[in-house]
């Protein structure tokens, strides 16, 4: 309780600090502290960001100057990632890279222009603090007008809550790979196979998963998990208000650690405008897949005077997010029931896809380099018309690949184009291999087969453009992050490739990416899914030979 209270007067007083600031919107106070909560039905603490989980959303204007000043009321060293965010790097909030890290009861403070605008958001690096709740969004207004319409708009923030300590959870998985996975086969679904497919083949079936060290079942790396929308559980349902007939903006954020999320919102369509904060040419689905840390806005048009329910599953199935838009408090739609919970196929093991490199595979333990969750596969697009089409991240056959409700169209990747491109196209320079590594069994990750702390640094030279080969050899989908720069998806649309700042890279495949290594200094460079990057899938990245004036505008 005494923890609490100081805790309470530290925000009071930062909030007071922030309200005296002469220099106006431009300057945000910002408090880390631990909180009691109730997110699951059970009373649990958190770290919450000015007393709230999810933290505050930020707004700032495009070439607006920040002054952010982030107090650490912890006993633990924090620190604040401006995820997207494009900065000098000492302001990057990475403690080992950009910065040593925000001590105890010390206050750092973040100065940097906003040169973008859209949706991003913000998030602890130190330790598992991410976690634990030290999150929340960032809302950049744009100079110019944007090519889209709206009337209103909400935040949406999706996240991931366990009651368990993150660092307890970790410990878990080193323990016990599997521990988190609820779904094994039973006897009972032996017998329904044998019925199904006949004794040989089902014998045949479990010998090979056997021999993985795996089941069907086996999706996600961690469960148990209650999924959020703006901190608020499915019971408590955060509720979006809107007038019948607008035009409304909803900015989605992924803030979860470990879920990727399919997203809807029965009888809407949903017109995506941007992806990672630049817009994109509209495309209008039913349903789309976020990958941890990727941001999308939609505009969606309600024309009754009813209230909708939106809905966001964990790829697994293993529960739901829910929320409400209505045009009054207190309304409510119906809930649909939750879908069947997907089972892995061997085309998710590697076993039918064209990108992975079986060279590579071979003589691999593939119960020790599946990764324990097999993930996402955002590429699959099925057209309310039609149905499924080839598309290059997706992998033929697998047990995962994304369908929307009654047979509508899910966004794919293959339909992101750029509404105006960031660079001119120009041919890369080199290209750059990162194999997607890891080992299930011993619960590390790695890139090129070698884990963060055994790595030398990717060294980029200034000014070139640089072409990246990922090769996923787990079976996971893994969200790759680089900070300070912006990475090009190729998805075969040339000049009209959108920049992103998350990159999914479905289970199995091979994806290209491109960057304009235009920032100076040390960058972060990592997946996103919160245990594998702490246990390895991470690189440092070093810009050299940047002219003086570049340097110094880095704060380098």
């Amino acid at each position: 309780m005494e923890r609490t209270l100081n805790w309470l007067g530290r925000v009071a007083a930062a909030a007071a600090l922030s309200l005296s600031a002469a220099a106006g919107a431009a300057t945000h106070d910002l408090a880390i502290g631990r909180i009691p909560v109730n997110l699951s039905g059970a009373p649990a603490t958190a770290i919450g960001v000015n007393g709230t989980v999810p933290g505050p959303v930020l707004r700032f204007q495009e070439g607006e100057e920040l002054v952010i000043n982030v107090t650490n009321t912890l006993d633990e060293d924090t620190s604040i990632h401006w995820h997207g965010m494009i900065l000098p790097f000492r302001q990057d909030g990475v403690p080992g890279i950009s910065f040593d890290g925000i001590k105890p009861g010390a206050t750092h403070t973040y100065r940097f222009p906003a040169q973008q605008s859209g949706t991003y958001w913000y998030h602890s690096h130190s330790g598992l603090q991410e976690q634990a709740g030290v999150y929340g969004a960032i809302v950049i207004e744009p100079k110019a007008r944007e090519p889209f319409r709206f009337d209103r708009e909400h935040v949406v923030i999706l996240s991931d809550w366990q009651d368990t300590s993150p660092q307890r959870i970790l410990a878990n998985l080193k323990k016990q790979s599997d521990y988190y996975n609820y779904s094994q086969r039973t006897v009972g679904d032996f017998f329904s196979d044998i019925a199904a497919k006949g004794l040989a083949a089902t014998l045949e079936d479990r010998k090979m998963w056997g021999e993985m060290r795996m089941t069907p079942t086996d999706i996600a790396d961690v469960s148990g998990y209650t999924f959020l929308v703006n901190g608020s559980n499915p019971d408590q349902n955060w509720t979006g208000l809107f007038a019948p007939g607008e035009r409304v903006r909803l900015r989605f954020v992924n803030a979860s650690a470990m879920t990727y999320f399919d997203v809807r919102i029965p009888g809407l369509r949903m017109t995506v405008v941007q992806a990672d904060g630049n817009n994109v040419q509209p495309v209008t689905v039913d349903e789309f897949r976020m990958a941890v840390a990727e941001t999308y806005d939609v505009i969606v048009r309600p024309m009754e005077d009813r209230a909708y329910t939106l809905v966001a599953e964990p790829m697994a199935r293993t529960g739901m997010a829910r929320a409400t838009l209505a045009p009054r408090t207190g309304m409510s739609a119906a809930v649909p029931a939750p879908r069947e919970r997907p089972l892995l196929s061997m085309s998710d093991m590697g076993m039918a896809h064209e990108g992975m490199d079986h060279g590579a595979m071979q003589g691999t333990d593939h119960g020790a380099a599946h990764g324990g969750g097999h993930g996402a596969m955002p590429g699959m697009d099925h057209g309310a018309a039609g149905g499924a089409k080839p598309d290059p991240f997706y992998a033929p056959g697998s047990g995962l690949l994304p369908r929307a409700a009654d047979g509508g169209k899910f966004l794919s990747y293959a339909d992101l184009k750029a509404q105006t491109p960031l660079y001119p196209q120009r041919e890369p320079t080199r290209e750059i291999e990162l194999r997607l590594t890891g080992n299930m069994e011993r619960y590390f990750w790695s890139i090129n087969d070698r884990k963060y702390s055994e790595a030398e640094p990717i060294r980029l030279k200034y000014g070139e453009r640089v072409r990246f080969k990922f090769v996923n050899e787990t079976m996971m989908a893994h969200p790759m992050h680089l900070h300070g720069m912006w990475t090009i998806l190729d998805n075969g649309s040339g000049r009209w490739n959108p920049a992103k700042h998350t990159v999914s890279i479905a289970p199995g495949a091979t994806v290209y990416t491109e960057t304009e290594v235009d920032a100076p200094g040390e960058w972060a460079f990592h997946c996103h899914l919160m245990y594998h990057m702490a246990t390895g899938m991470f690189r440092k990245v070093i810009v050299e030979g940047a002219p003086q004036a570049a340097r110094l505008g880095q704060g380098g």
